[in-house]
């Protein structure tokens, strides 16, 4: 069976690639293995308490909680990227795996199919 990785990039606002990835990976969850890593500013995706309406958006991030129902539950965060934006994981919908850049090289290794949004 083919496994995809999921790279979140992206802010959650202003673009909708953050949502277009979170729809990707939970169709392709029916399909095959899936794992999410969140890199950048794709952390943000993850922040508790985001109010998206008050900018006209729609708040997608409500969807991260369904991972785990649709057979995802390999899910990452760069501790670069959370330090960077002064985040801990205690700071984040859903409970992530905490990686470095050594551990990402390896994940990706792991994965037969890397898609990024």
């Amino acid at each position: 069976m083919t496994a995809i990785l999921f790279i979140q990039t992206q802010p959650p606002h202003g673009k909708i690639n953050g949502q277009e990835g979170l729809d990707a990976l939970l169709m392709g969850s029916a399909f095959t293995d899936c794992g999410a890593l969140f890199v950048a500013d794709g952390v943000l995706q993850l922040v508790k308490g985001q109010a998206p309406e008050a900018l006209g958006s729609r708040d997608y991030a409500r969807g991260f909680g369904a991972l785990a129902d649709y057979g995802v539950t390999k899910v990452y965060c760069c501790q670069t990227a959370l330090a960077k934006h002064r985040l801990k994981a205690d700071d984040l919908l859903l409970p992530v795996e905490l990686v470095d850049s050594g551990q990402t090289r390896q994940l990706l290794a792991q994965y037969d199919r890397v898609l990024t949004f």
